[in-house]
């Protein structure tokens, strides 16, 4: 099969994600030497987020949690009520 039929369908097959040399394993080689990728360094990175940009970020996690919270309140309260009238 020739190289330009063949779709890109975009997997990244060439990245590294963990070394897998660890001793153990059956492919470990003691002799092989581990590389010091700019990727492997931590990032020290920090966005700074001003006050308004946090409270609108907590905003919008409460905007999407509360549709999930008022299902379940409404379900205890269902259940509640047939309990009530069921056991009363």
């Amino acid at each position: 099969m020739s190289r330009k039929n063949k779709k890109d369908d975009g997997l990244d097959t060439e990245t590294t994600i963990v070394d897998m040399n660890v001793e153990g394993f059956k492919w470990y080689n003691p002799t092989v030497k581990k590389q010091k990728k700019p990727s492997d360094e931590p990032r020290t990175v920090r966005h700074s987020v001003s006050r308004k940009e946090y409270w609108q970020m907590v905003r919008g996690a409460f905007a999407a949690i509360m549709p999930f919270v008022l299902i379940v309140l409404v379900v205890f309260g269902v259940l509640g009520l047939l309990a009530y009238l069921w056991l009363g």
